[in-house]
């Protein structure tokens, strides 16, 4: 069902707080945990970040849907987010390649939308008050309804989502006469991440969440990529399972942001729900290795222990967040193994972090 003019929608957060809006996109309810993120452009990749699944995103950007939609600039199949709220969504359009306005693809996709909404006190509220699960609806307008409605929404702290977005079907691309032969383990991985790999000269065979190692073995791979992806990473055994079944085989191991939480846990090192996340494209994090920053992409609402990892004697730091001193980056002793907890690929966002893609296949290469 498409947007009538100026339907009025209804924000109603966990903390019983309430926002009025207009509706955009598909008219309906949609419910899941409210996050935010500050970055300026790429919003069709935000969109479909399979690390946004079971999230109701905030877009900090005063104008999102301005450049409108286009088939390449997705990061998977779908719209991933459960619903967007905004200041000012857009249908016009200014792009001449555009195929379409974001109005027409949230309708197409069944996303429900809100906008002409004060995102600069609603982002204030959750970045004091705290993640939490919110209720959207164009169709509802009593609150106390609403407000019931959302007490049956599950808190994202137990929940494991990767196991449902991940591909069913494993799949390949890239070179497959190369001799770097990665098996990704698809938690929610983005595209763009698959295409830094095959670029660099890696062939990739492309497993749903819960494969077994004995099974990625049969692909005889010379290195394994543990991909993003959302959810809490607390509770996925049959994952750090396979991760530690894959660092006792000496092969080398990468893993971003659902991954780097994953090596972590097999390393006995805990993850924790963190207060707001980090979400958004501007986050300054620094290579303690190198001495140098980078301007990275992010987008975790759990991370690593910290005063865990520093008491682990198997593990080194790499790269620490500028901003609150997160654990961004860590590299297992005497192993070919190490990991991020930001986005490398930064689709959207500054390539400073590509090295990485390199410094692995790097350490497949002395395998392969």
């Amino acid at each position: 069902m498409e947007q009538q003019i100026h339907t009025t929608a209804i924000l109603v957060l966990e903390d019983g707080t309430v926002f009025h809006g207009k509706a955009f996109g598909m008219l309906g309810t949609a419910t899941g945990e409210i996050c935010f993120n500050t970055g300026m452009t790429g919003y069709q990749e935000v969109f479909t970040d399979p690390s946004y699944f079971g999230q109701v995103l905030i877009m900090n950007a005063v104008h999102v849907g301005n450049y409108g939609v286009f088939t390449a600039d997705v990061e998977s199949n779908s719209v991933k987010v459960k619903a967007v709220i905004g200041k000012n969504l857009d249908e016009k359009f200014s792009r001449f390649k555009a195929e379409g306005s974001l109005q027409q693809y949230f309708v197409e996709q069944n996303i429900v939308a809100i906008d002409e909404i004060d995102t600069r006190a609603l982002v204030a509220h959750i970045r004091t008050k705290g993640a939490m699960n919110c209720i959207i609806s164009s169709l509802e307008t009593d609150v106390e309804k609403l407000k019931s409605e959302l007490k049956s929404v599950p808190s994202m702290n137990g929940l494991e989502l990767a196991s449902v977005v991940s591909t069913v079907d494993a799949y390949t691309l890239g070179d497959e006469n190369s001799n770097k032969r990665i098996a990704v383990l698809d938690f929610g991985v983005k595209r763009n991440i698959l295409t830094c790999l095959a670029e660099r000269g890696a062939y990739l065979k492309v497993f749903n969440a819960k494969t077994t190692f004995e099974e990625l073995e049969k692909f005889n791979p010379t290195g394994y990529f543990i991909s993003n992806g959302p959810g809490d990473p607390a509770p996925m055994d049959y994952a750090i399972k396979t991760v530690k079944q894959i660092l006792d085989s000496g092969k080398p191991l990468f893993g971003i942001c659902l991954g780097h939480q994953l090596l972590a846990l097999a390393n006995d090192i805990p993850t924790f729900k963190m207060h707001h996340g980090h979400r958004g494209l501007n986050h300054p994090v620094k290579n303690v290795i190198t001495g140098k920053s980078e301007i990275t992409t992010q987008n975790h609402g759990f991370g690593v222990d910290p005063d865990a990892v520093r008491n682990n004697s198997n593990i080194e730091i790499t790269h620490v967040n500028l901003n609150d001193n997160s654990i961004e980056g860590i590299r297992i002793k005497n192993k070919k193994a190490f990991s991020v907890q930001y986005h490398p690929e930064a689709t959207p966002g500054p390539h400073d972090s590509r090295y990485l893609f390199d410094d692995f296949l790097e350490l497949v290469g002395e395998v392969g």
